[in-house]
């Protein structure tokens, strides 16, 4: 298995995108500042993972395939979803995210399910390094998350002065 350094990032960027958006969607409270922190860091991961799409090519070789329309789909609600936060129209902004949230589990279902696709082969051939990654993922997420947390409260205090 060939890893290239885009390959990998790219994969990594989705997988700390994926449980970052879970807790954004379901955990977070809606508007604060960690929540508006990790956001920031959520919409950068996504236009990482889609724009980097566009030079990984594997599913047909040489050629684009059905998941780069969804890269550019992806581009596109991220987009317009912050532009409605600007705005202050939470409905669409909330709308925009989930789809692009949703869209990033069905890729990463994608992704995982075919058996001879990078992900699995990684987690069968070296799985205690593919176990190492997932902690990685997991570690990285909560740190975005903390800091957010740490960020915010050092805002209250500076305000509390």
């Amino acid at each position: 298995m060939t890893w290239s350094v885009l390959l990998a990032t790219h994969a990594f960027a989705a997988s700390v995108a994926l449980p970052l958006g879970g807790w954004q969607l379901f955990f977070s409270t809606k508007g604060d500042h960690r929540h508006r922190f990790a956001g920031r860091v959520w919409v950068v991961l996504m236009l990482y993972v889609s724009f980097t799409s566009f030079w990984i090519k594997e599913l047909e070789p040489g050629e684009f395939s059905l998941i780069h329309i969804l890269s550019v789909v992806t581009i596109v609600t991220v987009s317009l979803g912050i532009w409605a936060a600007w705005r202050g129209n939470i409905q669409s902004h909330r709308g925009n995210m989930i789809g692009s949230w949703i869209g990033l589990l069905g890729a990463f279902i994608g992704a995982v399910a075919v058996p001879v696709r990078h992900i699995p082969t990684f987690v069968v051939t070296e799985p205690a390094d593919a176990a190492v990654a997932a902690l990685l993922v997991l570690l990285t997420t909560a740190a975005i998350v903390s800091v957010g947390g740490v960020s915010a409260a050092a805002r209250a205090d500076d305000f509390a002065r």
